[in-house]
């Protein structure tokens, strides 16, 4: 399998495990090529690659759902692993494990190179010339406020003191050939950047990032903590740093192997109007806002660049892996750092990551002597309440880690079979972020509701604690070798008539 650098060498990668689907006749980026793609995430096949776009440059191309669940069998994260340096076989716990383990003192900054070596810089746009008309922008839903040229690349933005560069994946809508407008929510980091802009009256230099390492459009879609640059995270995460390039009208950096970099400012008012988009929750919504402008002054790409697409909706689609692997890996460290003991957590990704699940050991009373289960669930309730990213989900479940909360069949039985309808349930209220349409109109409105905290812990054995009712569980050890070695017999006997 060839090095990963790039969105090229990602998309290699993903077509020898087979999950890469080639389409050879023109598609239009004008809905067809978004359905394309929402099937392909609905029915779990590979990764669409457009070779040929209606109304763009020859050469120009696509790829659909490069952060989506992977059509290889047993290996459902196999993208978002190979995007982040790590083996296509991670399952979901070691992928959290790994995220939960950097360093946030060690982080590995970006390593700025010259534009000479930079593949981004092969096209330079400037002025009036810098437009979108020459690219494949992709109406994405038919109800969409328009064309929308960001669903899984990261704008980027850095606070005026120049003390935190953000990272981050947020919906830009197209206006004109020069124009643009997206979502700048106050609870998000690219929102509380602006704000500081806005606070001094001057618009806020962007650059807006289509491609690059496919590690780019991962951490952008996390909730890497605030005031920490995903640029950085992401050299932690691959052991080496991200290596970036000036812009050519701002002083910001972006990876040097970017499809398409298109720079420019925003607003220091909300003079737009973005939207509506079908998000992640699974609805299309008709909902608009007013947003900040977006002007565009210069565009560079690489020659025969290739645009990523994100189809948002019902899960499970780019919209819902990434942020479900971060959010995941940031709550275990934030219990961690508090004393508790933690399994693993897991945001169930056809929950629209909605739930947050977290498995404690099998020997936390021994870990915590006196305390019961009702005083872990307050604890890690009381945690959660206190930190932005415990309250990223409305509904936690807390359980033993005989389940495991990637496992859907798993994760059914034990909210069916060890959650009280009623009882055994606490409620912290607070802020809520307001794309959560479960919530009532009045708590959108003011920001403000609560996220439950459900103790569905077992009793301590010989407390009531029966045994699960699996293979392993109710059958004697010797019975259960017998049977597993006259499977691996008959699976031998099978192997050898197939070579015959």
């Amino acid at each position: 399998m060839p090095e990963i650098n790039d969105l090229r060498s990602f998309i290699s990668a993903l077509e020898e495990l087979g999950d890469v689907q080639r389409f050879s006749r023109e598609v239009d980026p004008n809905l067809e090529a978004s359905a394309i793609t929402r099937r392909s995430t609905e029915n779990g096949r590979p990764a669409p690659f457009f070779e040929h776009l209606t109304g763009a440059d020859e050469g120009f191309r696509m790829v659909g759902a490069p952060g989506a669940l992977s059509s290889v069998p047993g290996h459902s994260l196999a993208r978002i692993s190979l995007a982040l340096g790590l083996p296509y076989t991670t399952t979901a716990a070691e992928l959290v494990e790994r995220l939960s383990e950097v360093d946030l003192q060690e982080l590995i900054p970006p390593r700025r190179v010259s534009a000479e070596s930079a593949p981004c810089k092969e096209n330079i746009l400037l002025g009036e010339k810098a437009g979108l008309g020459r690219f494949p922008i992709p109406f994405v839903h038919q109800d969409d406020g328009g064309p929308y040229v960001n669903t899984w690349g990261v704008l980027i933005a850095r606070t005026p003191d120049g003390r935190w560069t953000n990272w981050a994946i947020t919906r830009v809508m197209k206006i004109d050939d020069q124009h643009m407008t997206g979502l700048v929510l106050p609870s998000q980091h690219v929102g509380m950047i602006w704000r500081e802009w806005e606070a001094i009256g001057k618009p806020m230099p962007y650059a807006l990032v289509q491609g690059g390492h496919p590690g780019v459009g991962v951490v952008g879609g996390m909730t890497v903590p605030t005031e920490v640059d995903e640029g950085s995270f992401l050299g932690a995460i691959l052991g080496k740093p991200v290596d970036v390039v000036k812009c050519e009208t701002n002083d910001l950096e972006v990876p040097v192997s970017a499809e398409v970099v298109i720079e420019g400012h925003l607003s220091a008012t909300r003079d737009a109007v973005e939207g509506p988009f079908a998000e992640f929750h699974g609805w299309a919504l008709p909902e608009t806002s007013p947003q900040p402008l977006f002007t565009i002054d210069a565009i560079t790409y690489r020659n025969d660049p290739i645009w990523p697409l994100a189809a948002a909706g019902r899960p499970v689609d780019d919209s819902h892996v990434a942020p479900a692997a971060g959010i995941s890996a940031e709550v275990v460290a934030v219990l961690r750092n508090a004393g508790l003991p933690v399994t693993t957590v897991w945001l169930p990704l056809g929950a629209a990551c909605f739930w947050t699940v977290i498995t404690v050991p099998s020997n936390w009373r021994d870990l915590m002597p006196g305390m019961d289960t009702p005083q872990l669930a307050h604890q890690i309730g009381e945690v959660l309440s206190t930190t932005r990213v415990g309250r990223l989900s409305p509904v936690v479940y807390v359980f033993d880690d005989d389940v495991d909360p990637s496992n859907d069949s798993d994760l059914l039985w034990a909210v069916a079979t060890r959650v009280h309808p009623s009882l055994r349930q606490e409620q912290w209220h607070g802020k809520i972020m307001p794309w959560y349409p479960c919530f009532t109109e009045e708590e959108l409105h003011n920001g403000w509701g609560a996220v439950v905290v459900h103790d569905g812990l077992l009793p301590a054995e010989g407390h009531g604690r029966a045994p699960s009712a699996t293979f392993e569980g109710v059958f004697p050890a010797e019975l259960r070798a017998k049977v597993l070695a006259a499977e691996a017999e008959s699976a031998d006997d099978a192997d050898s008539n197939a070579s015959r």
